[in-house]
């Protein structure tokens, strides 16, 4: 039986109707449940953060993850496929007064992506102090704890909101799906009849 893991938050809802059309049934975690059996699959629901940590461990051999997180989290995963959803980028903001100065020696980044804000400015050949938050990182400029910051935009409108704006986008994101290595190798079968299956569901989807 394969192990999939599911992700909670954001891309959970958009991931389940994926899943629900492909198997052809309902998907709902009973009760606080985090485990769910459904057509010789076993899923878990796990924090979108821990996903990888999941599938590369093997408790799960497949999981849904969105690519800012598996691009933070520098794990040896393999990319199935772009499910195309949960779509976002990830942005350098500012003060709405500031700009970006590619030529200054270094920059304070507030960010909870300190690899992906790393391997930016280490690419444009900046040094950069990286302020890990957990949380509210567009105060960080605002109070002058950092210069920018690193962080998810779906819309911009929290940015906004806060006096800041976009000066760069780093990446864009969407939810992938991801195997270990390991698993693929011994379920291969399995697992491209269901990369098939869900190939399926969302081309017809679109």
């Amino acid at each position: 039986m394969l192990t999939i893991a599911l992700p909670k938050g954001r891309i959970a809802d958009e991931t389940l109707e994926i899943f629900e059309k492909t198997f052809d049934t309902k998907f709902e975690f009973e009760d606080r449940k985090l485990i769910l059996e459904r057509g010789g699959f076993r899923f878990l629901l796990v924090r979108n953060q821990d996903v990888p940590t999941y599938v590369l461990n093997q408790a799960a051999d497949i999981g849904v993850v969105g690519l800012d997180v598996l691009m933070e989290k520098e794990m040896d995963l393999m990319k199935l496929m772009d499910l195309g959803i949960g779509k976002c980028k990830v942005c350098i903001g500012m003060k709405n007064e500031d700009e970006l100065d590619l030529n200054c020696s270094q920059i304070t980044v507030a960010t909870k992506m300190e690899n992906i804000a790393k391997n930016y400015f280490a690419s444009k050949a900046m040094a950069v102090k990286v302020i890990k938050l957990y949380g509210s990182i567009e105060l960080a400029p605002i109070v002058g704890l950092s210069d920018a910051i690193v962080d998810i935009v779906e819309t911009g409108d929290t940015m906004k909101q806060n006096g800041l704006k976009v000066v760069e986008t780093i990446m864009e994101s969407s939810a992938h799906l991801i195997a270990n290595k390991n698993s693929f190798i011994s379920h291969k079968e399995e697992m491209l009849t269901l990369y098939n299956k869900i190939n399926d569901t969302i081309k017809e989807s679109n």
